[in-house]
């Protein structure tokens, strides 16, 4: 009798590379902790300013607790992270290596981004009951989710919104300096809206975002700047009434979150004047996964999506668009939207998204 493992006997080689690389996936996942907490704890910003120190150096300079520090120390190095000099004791984190996990790096400080792995993991017993009972998690189970995009937009808006993103759109720079009404739609914590406020004095901008929490974070930045020309709005765009009332319109890594995402870019389309401008940023991905095969970060995109940005759109009923809904969708969903063109642009200063100018 002829069996299956007859038929498909296993290549050993291929086995064995396999079995190999899940090992690796399953130290690496240790270490996206490590640098998660490293940075949380401001380590890796400690460690850039030092020469060659011992743990105890580097606790002291760091203001933790020493047995901490040289676990970590220790698990970060046999990560290939921090080098170790063993007759010395020493640790020292190379300027190679700092380049991508210190504040310095600004948006290219992946250390930042991997504050996500244990932020998704606390919703993943919820996420696994869904694959059972469909629905979704809502926003309620991600209490540090606000205050972790706002850390990364604020790195991605400072590095680039008004000196890059602002010329990137033909005749923005003008308007917003002659005055016009810019309004953000999902305008979370507000810092791209309150950057252009006090870039452009003349004009005046609203960010609408149904988080009050969000919110108030954002009132809260206004206020300190002193602006009188930016306001927010606790208001789900989903149901936002305004019909030609403002210039410009954007939406930051916010329309992939929605429940109804074409509802909201439909909205957007009407709340602008007939020479209105959308500028749309978004996840940068393929909408055919076979297309982002070859993207680095394929993988956590679509985890992500999974565990974040799918779930919370049909936690509200909604669609589930995801995270790499990707660019041939996203054009689709503009022009059904009644956007007449629509342009596609990236930005050096921002290796994650896609910049979208639509224009009716």
């Amino acid at each position: 009798m002829t069996t299956t493992q007859d038929q498909n006997p296993i290549e050993s080689a291929v086995a064995e590379e396999f079995a190999e690389r899940m090992l690796g996936v399953l130290n690496d996942s240790a270490l996206g902790l490590l640098l998660s907490i490293g940075h949380q704890v401001g380590l890796f910003d400690t460690m850039a300013t030092l020469p060659p120190s011992t743990s105890a150096e580097i606790a002291t300079a760091a203001g933790l607790d020493e047995r901490y520090v040289r676990e970590w120390l220790n698990g970060v190095t046999t990560g290939r992270v921090v080098e170790h000099e063993p007759t010395t004791a020493s640790y020292w984190l190379p300027a190679e290596h700092a380049a991508s996990l210190t504040t310095a790096a600004g948006p290219g400080n992946l250390a930042r981004m991997m504050q996500l792995v244990p932020l998704l993991a606390e919703v993943e017993a919820q996420i696994v009951g869904c694959f059972t009972t469909g629905g979704g998690v809502g926003y309620e189970a991600f209490p540090r989710f606000h205050a972790l995009m706002a850390e990364d937009s604020t790195a991605t808006h400072d590095a680039g919104l008004v000196d890059h993103v602002v010329p990137l759109v033909p005749g923005l720079r003008e308007r917003l300096s002659a005055g016009a009404t810019l309004a953000d739609v999902g305008c979370g914590s507000g810092h791209a809206v309150n950057l252009l406020a006090r870039a452009f004095p003349t004009s005046r901008f609203v960010g609408y975002d149904f988080a009050e929490e969000a919110i108030e974070a954002a009132r809260k930045e206004a206020a300190g700047w002193g602006l009188t020309n930016a306001e927010f709005v606790v208001r789900d765009v989903a149901e936002l009434d305004a019909r030609e009332e403002y210039d410009v319109v954007t939406a930051f890594d916010a329309i992939h979150d929605q429940a109804h995402p074409g509802r909201v870019l439909a909205n957007v389309a009407t709340a602008l004047k007939p020479d209105g401008i959308f500028l749309m940023v978004d996840i940068r991905a393929s909408s055919h996964v076979h297309e982002n095969l070859d993207d680095p970060a394929g993988t956590f995109l679509y985890t992500v999506s999974l565990m974040h940005c799918m779930t919370v759109s049909l936690a509200q009923g909604g669609e589930g668009l995801g995270t790499a809904w990707g660019r041939q969708t996203a054009v689709r969903m503009l022009e059904e939207a009644g956007f007449d063109s629509v342009d596609v642009m990236d930005v050096e200063t921002d290796p994650f998204n896609s910049y979208y100018v639509a224009t009716r």
